[in-house]
């Protein structure tokens, strides 16, 4: 190796450590943070505008054929009412047959099958399980937010969280004598789900029959949004 070929490598070598030993600038000027977990809630009372009843045909016996020939009958006569009822949605639910057995041996059967109906005008409804009721049994009453108000309500809350959540992440900015906040992460649930259906008694069958309309409150329930999340505070 010759003279000027050394010198170059161990100039090379001498540059090498020296840049290897300056300290990390870039590194220790990055801004750094204090992170900080809040949450924020805006809620509304939104009154209940669909009514869901389920009602069901329950025969016994011995003979099977026979059985299933009434329930289908007393189900088809009341999905045939239920339809011509104005403003009432109507769905058929499972059918389902039990045996029954005594001492072990089978003795007779148990058909049953329901259906389902849906309306946001309560007093038709009313109207309509009161006839409903000389053929089927009523099992259950609930209350629901269409999914249209539900969607129109929840995107208004879902505004007026995240304002508040904008407005909390300040106050704690400037209580904290920080300049400026940045967002980390974010996260929106909703609540106020369906309320339980009132189940019926079981005697609640068609020798009630024709009576009188129940009467039916649709009432109201609280629907919240919360927004939960982390903000990081520079430190000066």
């Amino acid at each position: 190796m010759s003279r000027n070929t050394t010198r170059r490598c161990i100039g090379f070598a001498l540059v090498c450590l020296m840049w290897a030993s300056q300290p990390l600038v870039s590194g220790e000027q990055d801004p750094r943070y204090d992170l900080v977990k809040l949450s924020a809630q805006a809620s509304a009372e939104v009154d209940n505008d669909t009514l869901i009843a389920v009602l069901y045909a329950q025969k016994e016996g011995k003979d099977l054929t026979q059985l299933t020939g009434n329930v289908n009958r007393l189900i088809a006569q009341g999905v045939d009412m239920a339809k011509r009822g104005k403003g009432v949605k109507v769905q058929t639910l499972g059918y389902q047959t039990f045996p029954i057995y005594q001492q072990q041996r089978l003795s007779g059967w148990r058909v049953r099958q329901s259906i389902r109906l849906e309306s946001r005008q309560s007093d038709r409804l009313s109207e309509l399980l009161s006839r409903l009721q000389s053929s089927l049994a009523l099992e259950s009453v609930s209350y629901a937010i269409s999914p249209e108000r539900r969607r129109e309500t929840e995107d208004n809350l879902t505004k007026q969280a995240i304002d508040a959540f904008r407005q909390r992440a300040k106050l704690i900015t400037h209580q904290l004598g920080r300049g400026q906040y940045r967002l980390v992460e974010m996260t929106v649930q909703t609540s106020g789900q369906a309320v339980q259906p009132l189940r019926m008694r079981a005697s609640m069958m068609a020798m009630e029959g024709a009576s009188a309309a129940p009467t039916l409150e649709a009432g109201s329930r609280t629907v919240q949004v919360e927004i939960t999340g982390s903000i990081e505070l520079q430190i000066e």
